[in-house]
């Protein structure tokens, strides 16, 4: 997984982990914030690896459909965007603006 998608996976457990079972949020808080190998979250649980590996590929797709349908991350990112572009038009009152109105339509 490159490190870009492990960024990703890592914001969608962020915004979404109560969405998930509790052995899902464990095994992925695991895997992804502890960097437990599979093998040692196998270990742990008194399971096959291939069990943990079926389990985290399926909450990331549980993680990745949540997004498909909320697009929290998309907005947050969106809003990054206009943010940086905000400050850098700071001078332009009409850009301003116009970049101010585009933040508020996020949140209706």
């Amino acid at each position: 997984m490159s490190l870009e998608a492990m960024v990703r996976m890592n914001m969608l457990f962020s915004y979404y982990q109560t969405l998930l079972t509790k052995k899902q949020q464990q095994m992925l808080a695991l895997y992804y914030e502890e960097d437990y190998s599979l093998g040692e979250i196998a270990e742990h649980y008194k399971i096959s690896r291939q069990a943990v590996h079926d389990t985290i590929k399926r909450s990331e797709k549980a993680l990745e459909q949540y997004e498909a349908n909320l697009e929290l991350l998309k907005k947050r990112n969106q809003r990054e965007v206009l943010l940086d572009e905000l400050l850098l038009n700071l001078d332009n009152k009409e850009q301003a603006t116009n970049i101010i109105h585009q933040l508020k339509e996020y949140d209706e």
